[in-house]
This record gives structure tokens, C-alpha cells and sequence, in this order.
């Protein structure tokens, strides 16, 4: 529901958000005034010390305040939990409640000071127990007082305003036709959008130099970002609801849904093309692909010799002519300890890293015969500022037909290792030494999106170059590109992996499904949270938890919802309807991108929940792009997109090993199913 309107301003926060914070601290002042009963009791209102008539006002003040600070939350908690996330309604009072709760702080800091003032000059020959309990009394006072203080910083947000905003309840085309002085508001209101997430970018980025291309980066980012969220009132608790909720009713429809047909061959593929080869070379590919991260992965991967390892090389890191950012050669070890292959085999080994530069080697890979350039993916802070550069950038492509664009900070990456590969003479160096080699490029999630690039930028020099892309963005070419990438890039995707569904229009496409799902729940939030946790770690049947509003005639289902509308600050052309289609191809907010290339999609067989001992089977097909249109929520989200998850994943399939000891770990060796 829209953020909570208390001293003049919106929050971040809604008014049935303080249902487990006000619990939590109920429960805590419960015990305290208990304790502070029991104590009092004890000495039966007589002490035998200094200071006894102010220890005596001390500990019934302390007592009453207490009182009154539990009657105000059981008050909080009770009206914070009426309702449902579009019905505030039930919760109009709470406004008041946070007023009087507030003025509750102000005898509770004059009673922490008395008890600090009595502990330091009067507390002489008490009972030390009953001193002891004084202070910590004092010290619980002082430490809520902190943690709220902390609280109100979290949830403050500079975008407040609490003055409503005349359009939302206009019907959809009149919002349109705003006049001059409602859009100077929203202009001045954007603007501000844009400062505001610029600034957030800025602090959360103050360990980087504030040079010219991170200012310009930021700009970029915080532009994204104001939009993105500019157009609904959502709170982050309405958020994670909705996608508790999400998840379950994609569950729903994934276990209602029938078997799918097992594509054994991509419909662009060459006629006699194996998909098992295409996945042993797949396979060897991720080796390279992983091995750029460096020790970091490395030591992840191997976290009882990996160290031992590595530790034996870096006596050794004089020799290696690193071009930056190895000063210890802890980095170039790792790879030739995970690769197998020989110093003599690098032609160049790149760990610098900025904004729009990321780390790459060039080697020889003798064992399939190719000059292999392999890009590293997302590891620090300058790598997720070129992920979130998510802006469109025209990147024309002689030969191809059509509007060609990419993502900005993908595209500028792979023009940065483009120019470093053919301007400084690399390829040519690698090329003079093995001239029969064929040219393959490979990377994982960022250093995935950055090869499939360079694959098309090299694409009329070398002709027969491949690209191996593993886990690459959503969001990275536009159709035309895509489609001209089929013959040379293979994209490799494990499971519900959210990256290569992530995308600008995708994410519209969940704001979207967010507003309709939290809009046609009829359950309050505090148990749409309690159960989607219950539901994430035990699971259950999701059926067992509907989401569709009771009661709702199917020909009203056409109409938007009051609650959905409530939801929208302003008309968005992403935002659509009930009555719209669910395909986010419809949105026409942001120019669509694709994957690149042909999609090999790798996913478990049976149940998606499973004990650590079960047998597991993993297959592989082939895909299309337009099957990675919608976000998937689900526990292993983040989980498949990790570089050696997929590697195992790809080992698993092409070898002979029948199953894994514990799925849920990334030691898997599962059963072969094509």
C-alpha cells in the first residue's frame, strides 16, 4: 500500500509494516517490566542504601512507563495487522498510534538519565544485583533509543510527499493529457528522483574515484532507477509479499502444467549437429569461462587445498609479465591451477578493472585447437556499475538488417577488449604462433554478455569464431543482433537462473504481476510474510494458499482493481491492466533485448524440492529466446547463476556418473538426460 503519512511527509514504510517490529519489542518490554516487577517486589518498595528515595521513584516511574509503552504497541500491533495491503482502511488510526508511541520516548529518555545519574553518584552500598539491574536498564533504554533513531534513518525517504496526487484516481486517459502545471510538477518531482538515487549511488560508491566516466555512470544508473520506481507507491515489504506470492502461483502452474516436448535440436542448427558434442565443448569452454574470476572463485571452489595451492606459485609471480592488477600472481596461478595449461600458453593476461573495463586473458587452447579469449564476469563494485549501465546503445553491424543495439555498459566493455585484442596486435600475436587455430570467445554472466559482443564485433574478420556464453544478461541485444549471433553464439543457461531473464522490460513486466498479485490477496501482509517463508524453507503444497480474491465474478476480472490503481502514482506506459496481456513483448516503455544466439537451456528432472540424498537427473535442450521473457521467482534464482554451479552442471551431463550425493550443493555429478 502506499507509504505511511506521519509529521508531514510519506515514509518508506506502510502502516501494516509494524506487526513483527512492534512484536519483537512488545515481547522485549514485556520481559523488561517483569524483571523490573519482580525487583521491586523483592525489596518489597524498601532499599537499604544510598540514594533509595530516587531508586524508589526510579523503579516506579519505570514501571508505569513500561506499561504504557506495552498498552501503545499491543495497540500498534493489533491495528497494524487488520487489513490487507490495497485495505488500509482498518488501520486508519494508526497515524495516532505512532504520534502517542513517539511521545512515549520522551519520559523513557528522562527515566534512562535518572537511572544513569543514580548509578553513578547514589548507588554506593546497594545490593549489587539490584545496581546491576539498574544499568541494564539504563543500557536497554539507551540501545532502543539508538536502534530507533537507526530505524527512522532506514526508513526515511527523501521522495516523501504527502500531498496526493490529483491523477491517480483519473481514469487512465485522462492522465494523459496533464496540464502545464502538473507537468512541471512531475518534471521538477523526476528530477529530483534522479538527485536523490544519484546521491544514494555516491555514498554507497565512496570507495571509488569520483572521476568523470563513474559521474557519468551514476547519472545513467540513477536515471534507471527513478524511473523504474517513479511510477507505483510500493513499500519493500509490499514487494517481498508479492513475490512470495508470485512464487507460489508459479509453482502452482508449473506442477498443473503438462510435460514439455524435448527439442533434441536447435531449429537454426546445422542438420547432424550433436547436442552432446555442443556440450562437451560447452563444457570445456566454462572451464576457461570460470577460471577468469581468479582465486577468488578458485579458493570458493576448492576450499580445503585451494590456498595450499595457490600458496606454492606465488613464489613465482616475478616471472609471470602480468599486464596490472595480479601484483601477487595469486590471480594467474589460480587459472593455470584450474585450466591445466602452461605459462607458455598465455599470449596476454589482462586483471585490470574499471568502470566499463573488465579483466580478460587470451591462451592457447591446444586441446580443441583455438586461440580462446576468455572475459571474466561480475566481481566488484566497478563490474555491477557497468552491469546496472542497462540503457540501450546503437551498435551497428554491417550485413545485418534491422535495428541494431545492445547494452551500454556490456557494449563499451567489449569495445574496450575489442580495441585492446586488434589495435595492440594480440590477436595477431596468437594467430602468427598457431595459424590453423580457429577463434573461440567464452565468459560467464557479465564476461558472457561482453563475449557475445566482441563475437559479433570480430564476427567479419574471423568467420569462423565461436562463442560459449554462460548465464549471460536478458537484457543485452536487440532482435536483429540476436537473431545474427544464432550461427556463431551458443548461450548456456542452468535452471531458473535470474540473470539471463533480467531485463528492463522484464522488470516491468514483475512490477506489473507484483500490483496485481498483492492487489487480489485478501490476506493480510504479516501472513503473506509468515506463511512465504514457512513456504521457502519446509515448503508444502501452494495451493494451500490462494492468492485470487474471493467472491470475484469472472466477467469483473476485465476491470483494473481499485487497490491496483491506489497503487500507481502516476500513469506508467509499462503499467497495464487486468485485462492486458501477460506477455511483457507488450510494453512498450523500453526498447526490448534479447539473449544472444542459440539457448541451451539445462534443467533438473523430477520434483524441484528434494531430500540431500535423492537421486537427481539433469537434461538439456534447446531453447528460445522467448522463453526467458518473464522473471522466475524461486530459492535457486541466484544460486544457478553461480559460475561453478554451472560447471558442474555441464560436468555432470557429459559424464558417466550416475547421481549426486546432495543436489543442493555444487559437487553435482547427475545422471545424463538429453
Amino acid at each position: 500500500m502506499p507509504g505511511m503519512v506521519v509529521f508531514g511527509r510519506r515514509w518508506g514504510i506502510a502502516s501494516d509494516d509494524l506487526v513483527f517490529p512492534g512484536s519483537f519489542e512488545l515481547f522485549i518490554r514485556v520481559v523488561w517490566w517483569i524483571g523490573t516487577m519482580i525487583l521491586f517486589t523483592y525489596h518489597k518498595g524498601h532499599f537499604d542504601c544510598n540514594g533509595r528515595g530516587v531508586l524508589h521513584s526510579y523503579l516506579v516511574g519505570l514501571l508505569v512507563v513500561l506499561a504504557l509503552i506495552i498498552l501503545s504497541l499491543c495497540a500498534i500491533v493489533y491495528v497494524s495487522a487488520q487489513g490487507t495491503i490495497t485495505n488500509p482502511g482498518p488501520r486508519r488510526s494508526m497515524p495516532a498510534l505512532v504520534y502517542l508511541r513517539a511521545l512515549l520516548y520522551i519520559p523513557e529518555l528522562v527515566w534512562a538519565c535518572l537511572g544513569a545519574v543514580w548509578v553513578s553518584d547514589d548507588s554506593k552500598g546497594c545490593d549489587p544485583a539490584t545496581v546491576g539491574a539498574v544499568i541494564a536498564a539504563v543500557i536497554a533504554s539507551w540501545i532502543i533509543l539508538v536502534f530507533t533513531v537507526i530505524g527512522v534513518i532506514f526508513v526515511f525517504d527523501p521522495l516523501g510527499d504527502p500531498r496526493p496526487q490529483p491523477a491517480t484516481m483519473e481514469p487512465l486517459g485522462v492522465r494523459d493529457l496533464q496540464s502545464s502545471e502538473g507537468t512541471q510538477f512531475l518534471s521538477t518531482a523526476r528530477s529530483l528522483a534522479v538527485k536523490v538515487w544519484e546521491s544514494r549511488l555516491r555514498l554507497l560508491c565512496c570507495c571509488l574515484p569520483q572521476d568523470e566516466s563513474h559521474r557519468a555512470a551514476f547519472s545513467s544508473i540513477a536515471q534507471l532507477f527513478s524511473s523504474f520506481f517513479s511510477d507505483t507507491d510500493l513499500v519493500p515489504s509490499d514487494i517481498a509479499a508479492g513475490l512470495a506470492l508470485l512464487h507460489q502461483e508459479q509453482d502452482k502452474m508449473e506442477k498443473s502444467r503438462d510435460p514439455e516436448v524435448i527439442i533434441t535440436h536447435s531449429p537454426s542448427s546445422p542438420i547432424g549437429e550433436d547436442l552432446e558434442a555442443e556440450l562437451e565443448k560447452a563444457a570445456h569452454c566454462m572451464q576457461f569461462a570460470a577460471a577468469a574470476y581468479g582465486w577468488p572463485l578458485y579458493i570458493y571452489s576448492n576450499p580445503c587445498t585451494g590456498l595450499c595451492k595457490l600458496s606454492g606459485d606465488w613464489s613465482r609471480a616475478a616471472e609471470y609479465e602480468i599486464v596490472g592488477g595480479d601484483h601477487l600472481g595469486c590471480h594467474f596461478s589460480s587459472i593455470l591451477q584450474s585450466t591445466g595449461l602452461q605459462y607458455r600458453d598465455f599470449i596476454f593476461v589482462s586483471f585490470h578493472n574499471q568502470i566499463y573495463e573488465i579483466p580478460f586473458f587470451v591462451a592457447l587452447d591446444h586441446k580443441r585447437e583455438a586461440v580462446l579469449v576468455a572475459v571474466r564476469g561480475t566481481l566488484s563494485l566497478k563490474d555491477a556499475l557497468t552491469d546496472l549501465s542497462a540503457e540501450c546503445e546503437n551498435l551497428p553491424i554491417d550485413g545485418v538488417s534491422g535495428a541494431c543495439y545492445a547494452h551500454k555498459g556490456i557494449c563499451q566493455a567489449a569495445t574496450y577488449i575489442y580495441k585492446k585484442l586488434v589495435n595492440d596486435g594480440i590477436l595477431n600475436q596468437a594467430f602468427s604462433i598457431a595459424p590453423e587455430y580457429k577463434l573461440v570467445i567464452t565468459g560467464h554472466s557479465l564476461g558472457a554478455g561482453a563475449a557475445s559482443v566482441l563475437a559479433i564485433l570480430l564476427r567479419s574478420s574471423f568467420p569462423t569464431l565461436q562463442c560459449y556464453a554462460f548465464s549471460p544478461p536478458g537484457g543485452l541485444l536487440s532482435k536483429a543482433l540476436a537473431d545474427y549471433s544464432k550461427d556463431f553464439v551458443i548461450s548456456v543457461v542452468l535452471g531458473k537462473d535470474l540473470v539471463p531473464r533480467l531485463s528492463i522490460p522484464n522488470m516491468e513486466d514483475l512490477k506489473r504481476r507484483i500490483l496485481k498479485i498483492v492487489s487480489n490477496c485478501n490476506k493480510p501482509k504479516y501472513r503473506i510474510l509468515l506463511q512465504g517463508c514457512w513456504y521457502e524453507l519446509f515448503g508444502g503444497d501452494p495451493d494451500d494458499f490462494p492468492t485470487e480474491m474471493d467472491n470475484r465474478r469472472e466477467e469483473e476480472l476485465s476491470q483494473p482493481l481499485l487497490g491496483e490503481e491506489s497503487l500507481m502514482i502516476r500513469h506508467s506506459s509499462s503499467y497495464q491492466s487486468l485485462a492486458s496481456d501477460d506477455s511483457p513483448a507488450h510494453t512498450a516503455a523500453n526498447l526490448p533485448l534479447f539473449l544472444p544466439g542459440r539457448i541451451l537451456h539445462i534443467t533438473e528432472d523430477g520434483p524441484s524440492r528434494r531430500s540431500c540424498f535423492s537421486q537427481v537427473r539433469y537434461r538439456a535442450d534447446w531453447s528460445n529466446e522467448m522463453a526467458f521473457r518473464s522473471i522466475l521467482i524461486s530459492p535457486r534464482m541466484l544460486a544457478d547463476h553461480l559460475p561453478d554451479a554451472v560447471l558442474r552442471a555441464l560436468n555432470s551431463l557429459t559424464s558417466d556418473r550416475p547421481f549426486s550425493l546432495c543436489p543442493s550443493s555444487l559437487n553435482n555429478s547427475q545422471h545424463n538426460t538429453i
